[in-house]
């Protein structure tokens, strides 16, 4: 059997970005050896329009405590990064003290002003990447609404969804994010803030759809079994036909 400590976090973002970076590598430094771990969408600043250019620099001090936390383990968030004159929602996978993915988020939520604020990613920069042997990819919040996006990264044994979903719009997120693990086969895994307001449902969710989740921890843990995706592809064969 093919085993992974999962760890999705759940905090509260606050205006204040050391505190967060804090939280974050504290969590980091806890995790079990070999362990993925999951931070929501700009869990360092918040979307912060109004410190974008602080953001942008701050991302670059948090970028190197990332690396050098990241010894034995992998961490994932996104993060405000200026490119040329424009802004861009960075994810990044941190493995190894070592950047192993980045990917800009290429779909903007224009009900919250992204548009307004952050240049879209390009489309092609979503593709899967490679931890510890297990193929993965990963959606931006907003972007799991997207059924095009899910049928590119189809046969991925593990989709991360670093969010900033609001609470009025929570069923979507639970409806949607099971849904894509049902469909793709595979498990998919959520971080969401617990701010007020926000969805909080960071969860990890099995190719069944079975959800791990508990919206009042800041941080929810589970090992998975990865051989559960090849026996439900095995067992419902889905592998060549459009989700």
């Amino acid at each position: 059997m093919i085993f992974k400590n999962i760890v999705t976090l759940q905090p509260k973002i606050y205006q204040d970005f050391y505190a967060n970076l804090d939280f974050l590598v504290e969590q980091i430094q806890k995790a079990p050896k070999d362990s993925l771990i999951l931070a929501p969408e700009v869990a360092l600043t918040g979307f912060s329009y109004q410190r974008m250019e602080e953001a942008s620099e701050f991302s670059k001090i948090a970028t190197q405590k990332f690396l050098d936390a990241s010894t034995d383990k992998t961490f994932m968030t996104t993060m405000i990064e200026k490119k040329g004159r424009g802004f861009f929602n960075n994810f990044k996978v941190f493995w190894h003290n070592t950047l192993i993915h980045k990917q800009s988020k290429s779909k903007l939520f224009a009900l919250g002003n992204e548009h307004l604020h952050f240049q879209a990613g390009d489309e092609e920069e979503c593709v899967p990447f490679v931890i510890d042997g297990v193929k993965c990819a990963a959606l931006i919040c907003y972007e799991l609404r997207f059924i095009e996006k899910w049928q590119k990264i189809q046969d991925v044994e593990i989709i991360f969804i670093p969010a900033q979903w609001g609470e009025v719009r929570k069923e979507h997120f639970v409806t949607l994010a099971r849904a894509l693990a049902i469909a793709n086969q595979c498990y998919v895994v959520v971080s969401n803030p617990r701010n007020l307001q926000m969805a909080k449902n960071s969860a990890i969710i099995t190719p069944y759809g079975i959800m791990h989740k508990n919206d009042k921890k800041p941080c929810i843990e589970v090992e998975i079994n990865l051989e559960e995706v090849e026996h439900m592809r095995k067992h419902i064969q889905l592998r060549g036909i459009s989700v």
